[in-house]
C-alpha cells in the first residue's frame, strides 16, 4: 500500500482484459473507425471500463492479459483449448490495440509468458491477501475467476449478457448459485469438464451429478477418500452404481482436469500497488484524443460527464473539457446563432463525412479551440481547401430551411388504422408463438437467445456449416444465422416471422401513436448529415426503414394519410443508382439500354445468359437484378453466391460474364478503387468527397472492406446530391409561385419525395415537380441516359395509384 494511504478500505479492481474484449467482440457489431480500423471490441471494452468506474468507484485499476504464446497448461496437455476456432484477424488487431486504451487511462498492465490472465489475477489476489485495507473486485467477461472469491473481500463483477447487464458475486452469491463454496469450483470442473477449454472431466458426469457429489463429499480428493472407505454412503446420497463405476475408472482424469481448471497463485510477476489513485494520474485529454482517433463520440461525452471539466494532470482548462456556446471575449460570452451552428456543422460533415450529425463539441474538437469563431473559420477554410464550395453552397445550405419546413409540417397519422393493425398483429404473434411451441415440444422465451439456442441446437440438434458463435461460446441465433437454417425445419421460418411482427409492433405500430403531436401529425426528424454517404436519414421514428417488401410492412404505410382537401403525391426516381452508374462509367451497353427505355434487369439478363430479350424468364431477371446491384455495391463472389443461392463456381462465372459484357463498368470500378487508394477519397459527380483511410491499411481485411465501400460511394453520393438539389429547387418553385398553402413536402425516403398537394392542383403541380426532378442534370452530363421519375398519388401512402403526368 502507498505510505500515505488512509486506514479506510481501498478498492482494487482487476480487469480480465482478454475475457472482456472477447465478450465485447461477439456482443457488438463489426464497426470500424474512419481510418478503417476495426473498433467494435474496443468500443465494448471502453464502454465497460467507464461503467466499472461509475458502478464500482475504484481507487486502483489494473489490467491483466493473456499472451499469444502457449501456456504451461498446453505443455502438460496438448489438447488444452483444442477445437476453438482460430481467432479472427479483426479480434487479434483489437486485442493488441486495446492496450492503448489502458495506457490512455493510466492503468498498469500485467502479463506473463506461459500463464493466462486468470493466473495473473489469482496471483495479485494472493499477494494482497494479508492487506486488510484492500478489497478486490475482479471484472471479467466469464465465470472462471469465481474460484478466487473470498467472503466479501474478493468479489467478481461479471456480465450476465451483452456488455451492459452486470452482476456482482460474493461468496454467498456463489453458494446460492452453485450450492457450494467458490474454492470448490475447480473440483466441479474436474468432474463435469469444461467444453470451452476442452477439459475432459469424467465423461458421463454432468452438472447435476457433479453438484450432488461436491455438496455431499467436498473436493475431488475428499470424494475419492470417501469412495475408498465406503461406497454405501454414495448410494445413500442418490449416486448410481454407474456413476460410482465412472468415478473409480477416471480418478486420474478428474484430478488432472481439476489441476487444469485451478487458477495459479504464484505467477512470477513483480506486483506493486500504484503510487497514486488512478484518478489522480488521469489525463482526460489523452483519453479523449484516443477516443477521437477511434471515432468514439458518445463515449467521449461520457468521459466528459464522468470526470468533469478540469484536466486532472495539469489542472488547466482544455478545449475538450466544457460544452460551451463560445469563449468569453472581453468578459462577454461569445454568441452563436442556431443558423450559424447548423451551417458550420454541415460544413464539418462535408469535410469529414464520418462525423455524422456534428455537434458544437465536434466542431470545437475538430479545430482544437474553445472559440466557435475560430472553429468556423477553420471549417470554412477546409471546405475551400477540399474544393467543396459548390456542394456546400449549392446543395447543402439551401436544404436547411427545406428540411425545417418539412419537419414542422409533419404528416397526418390515422391512429385507428394503427390500432386495428396492432390488434391484428398481436393475434398473429400469439398464433406464431403457439406454432413455435408446438414445433419445439415445450414453451420457452422466444425472445431469449439463450433459451432459443437450447431449443434449436441442443434439443432439435440443428447444425449448419460456418455457424457463428456468441462471446460466451454459444451458437448464434441472429437473423443471418437463422436464414442459413430455413430449409432444416418449419420452426425457423416461424421464428423469423415472429421476429418481424415483434419488430413492426414495437418500432412502429405500438410506438408511433405516442409520437403523434396534438395536431394529429407525426413530426419525424430528418437528418441532413445523418450518413457518411451524403444521403439523408430519419429518426423518431426511422421512416426510411419501414419494410415494404412484405405485406405486413406495406400496411404500416397506409397509416400515413393526406389532410382533408389534399392528396399525397409520391415522386420516385426510377432506378436512379443504375442510371448514375451508367453515365459515370460511360459503359456503352448500359447507356444504350437506358436510352432505349428497356427493362434494365431483363436487358442485362439477356446479355448474361445469351438469350433474346423475349426469352428472359423471371428467374433470369431476378438473378440479373441481384448481380446489377451486387456489383455496384462491391459484392464479392462469395456474397454473390449467397444472394443468388448458387455454387461458388457459378457465381464466379456470373461475375466474369458481367464484367466481360459490361467492360465499361469493370474499368470504371477499378478506376474508382485506384483513384481512391491514390487520393484517399472518392468524389461524386458534383464533387462531394468521402475519405477512406482504410484503403492504405496494411491489414488485408480492412483494405478489402474500404474498397467495397469506396466502389459505391460516388454512385450513391451522386444520387444523394441529385435528390437534395431537387428538394431545394422544388421549394424555390413553390415559393416563387406562391404555393406555400397548397403544396407541402412531408417526407424524403431514399429516392422518393412525398408531397401533400391540394386536390385541385395535384396534376398541374406534380407535372412541374417531375420536370424539376428530371432536369437536375443535362443530357450532356448524363451522356444521354434519361433521369426518370415515376409519380403516384392517393389518400394514403400505402395505397397510391399511378399518376400520368
Amino acid at each position: 500500500m502507498p505510505k500515505d494511504a488512509k486506514k479506510q478500505k481501498k478498492q482494487l479492481v482487476l480487469l480480465d482484459a482478454h475475457a472482456i474484449i472477447h465478450r465485447a467482440y461477439h456482443a457488438l457489431p463489426d464497426f470500424s473507425s474512419s481510418g478503417g480500423e476495426p473498433t467494435g471490441a474496443l468500443y465494448g471494452l471502453s464502454s465497460m471500463l467507464l461503467k466499472i468506474v461509475q458502478d464500482l468507484k475504484p481507487d486502483y485499476l489494473i489490467a491483466c492479459y493473456d499472451l499469444p504464446e502457449p501456456t504451461y497448461r498446453h505443455e502438460v496437455y496438448k489438447d488444452y483449448k483444442a477445437g476453438r476456432a482460430k481467432v479472427d484477424d479483426e479480434l487479434v488487431v483489437q486485442l493488441e490495440r486495446s492496450r492503448d486504451i489502458f495506457k490512455a487511462f493510466g492503468i498498469p498492465i500485467y502479463d506473463q509468458v506461459s500463464f493466462e490472465a486468470d493466473d495473473i489475477l489469482g496471483t495479485i489476489v494472493e499477494k494482497t491477501k494479508g492487506d486488510k485495507n484492500i478489497e478486490v473486485v475482479i471484472a471479467s467477461g466469464d465465470m472462471d475467476t469465481m474460484q478466487l472469491i473470498s467472503g466479501k473481500r474478493v468479489r467478481v463483477y461479471t456480465l450476465k449478457k451483452g456488455i451492459k447487464d452486470t452482476i456482482v458475486y460474493d461468496e454467498k452469491a456463489v453458494e446460492e448459485r452453485f450450492g457450494f463454496k467458490p474454492k470448490l469450483l475447480p473440483d466441479y470442473k474436474g468432474l463435469r469438464g469444461d467444453p470451452s477449454d476442452n477439459i475432459i472431466g469424467i465423461k458421463g458426469i454432468g452438472e447435476k451429478t457433479a453438484t450432488i457429489l461436491i455438496k455431499e463429499f467436498g473436493s475431488i480428493e475428499h470424494i475419492y477418500s470417501a469412495l475408498k472407505k465406503d461406497e454405501k454412503q454414495f448410494i445413500k446420497a442418490g449416486i448410481t452404481q454407474r456413476i460410482i463405476g465412472l468415478l473409480k475408472d477416471n480418478e486420474e482424469e478428474a484430478l488432472f482436469s481439476k489441476e487444469l481448471a485451478t487458477i495459479q497463485l504464484n505467477v512470477p510477476i513483480d506486483f506493486k500497488y500504484p503510487e497514486k489513485s488512478w484518478r489522480d494520474t488521469l489525463d482526460i485529454n489523452t483519453v479523449l484524443e484516443l477516443f477521437s482517433e477511434l471515432n468514439f463520440r458518445t463515449l467521449s461525452q461520457r468521459v466528459k460527464n464522468l470526470f468533469g471539466a478540469k484536466d486532472k494532470k495539469n489542472n488547466e482548462k482544455s478545449f475538450y473539457n466544457e460544452a460551451i456556446v463560445g469563449e468569453e471575449v472581453e468578459g462577454e460570452k461569445e454568441q452563436v446563432s442556431e443558423k450559424e451552428l447548423s451551417e458550420t456543422a454541415i460544413g464539418l460533415w462535408l469535410v469529414d463525412s464520418d462525423i455524422t450529425n456534428p455537434t458544437m463539441e465536434d466542431i470545437l474538437d475538430f479545430a482544437q479551440t474553445t472559440s466557435f469563431a475560430k472553429a468556423k473559420e477553420m471549417v470554412l477554410g477546409e471546405i475551400k481547401n477540399q474544393k467543396l464550395e459548390k456542394v456546400y453552397t449549392e446543395i447543402e445550405l439551401p436544404l436547411i430551411s427545406v428540411i425545417s419546413k418539412m419537419q414542422e409540417r409533419g404528416i397526418v397519422v390515422d391512429l385507428s388504422h394503427l390500432d386495428k393493425l396492432s390488434k391484428e398483429y398481436h393475434i398473429g404473434l400469439e398464433i406464431l408463438e403457439k406454432k413455435i411451441y408446438k414445433h419445439a415440444g415445450e414453451e420457452f422465451n422466444i425472445n431469449s437467445p439463450k433459451q432459443l439456442g437450447v431449443i434449436l441446437f441442443d434439443k432439435m440438434e440443428f447444425s449448419v456449416k460456418n455457424q457463428k458463435k456468441t462471446g460466451t461460446g454459444q451458437k448464434s441465433t441472429r437473423e443471418s444465422e437463422l436464414e442459413k437454417m430455413k430449409e432444416l425445419h418449419p420452426i425457423i421460418s416461424d421464428i423469423l416471422s415472429y421476429r418481424e411482427l415483434k419488430k413492426l409492433l414495437s418500432t412502429y405500430i405500438d410506438n408511433i401513436p405516442d409520437m403523434v403531436g396534438n395536431d394529429g401529425r407525426l413530426h419525424a426528424r430528418f437528418l441532413q448529415s445523418g450518413t457518411t454517404t451524403g444521403r439523408m436519414s430519419s429518426q423518431n421514428p426511422n421512416l426510411q426503414n419501414i419494410p415494404i417488401r412484405t405485406e405486413r410492412g406495406k400496411n404500416i404505410r397506409s397509416a400515413f394519410v393526406a389532410s382533408d382537401g389534399y392528396e399525397l403525391v409520391a415522386l420516385d426516381y426510377s432506378q436512379i443508382e443504375l442510371r448514375v452508374a451508367a453515365f459515370l462509367s460511360g459503359d456503352e451497353k448500359l447507356i444504350d439500354i437506358f436510352k432505349s427505355g428497356g427493362d434494365i434487369h431483363a436487358a442485362v439478363a439477356s446479355e448474361m445468359f445469351g438469350v433474346s430479350p423475349e426469352c428472359v424468364d423471371m428467374e433470369m431477371r431476378r438473378r440479373a437484378k441481384v448481380i446489377n446491384f451486387g456489383i455496384l455495391y462491391g459484392m464479392g463472389v462469395n456474397a454473390l453466391r449467397q444472394s443468388l443461392g448458387t455454387t461458388r463456381e457459378e457465381a464466379q462465372q456470373f461475375y466474369n460474364d458481367y464484367f466481360k459484357n459490361f467492360s465499361g463498368v469493370a474499368h470504371y470500378l477499378e478506376q474508382v478503387k485506384a483513384d481512391a487508394t491514390r487520393l484517399g477519397y472518392t468524389q461524386t459527380h458534383f464533387g462531394r468527397r468521402r475519405h477512406f483511410e482504410g484503403l492504405r491499411s496494411k491489414l488485408p481485411f480492412i483494405r478489402a472492406q474500404a474498397e467495397r465501400m469506396a466502389i459505391n460511394a460516388p454512385i450513391q453520393g451522386t444520387q444523394a446530391d441529385i435528390i437534395k438539389i431537387a428538394m431545394a429547387l422544388i421549394d424555390e418553385y413553390i415559393v416563387q409561385h406562391k404555393l406555400e398553402n397548397d403544396v407541402h413536402l412531408l417526407l424524403q425516403v431514399h429516392d422518393e419525395l412525398v408531397y401533400e398537394i391540394r386536390k385541385d392542383k395535384v396534376k398541374e403541380t406534380a407535372t412541374e415537380i417531375k420536370k424539376i426532378m428530371e432536369s437536375i442534370l443535362s443530357t450532356e452530363e448524363t451522356k444521354g441516359v434519361p433521369i426518370e421519375v415515376v409519380v403516384h398519388s392517393g389518400k394514403n401512402w400505402g395505397v397510391l395509384r399511378h399518376l400520368e403526368v
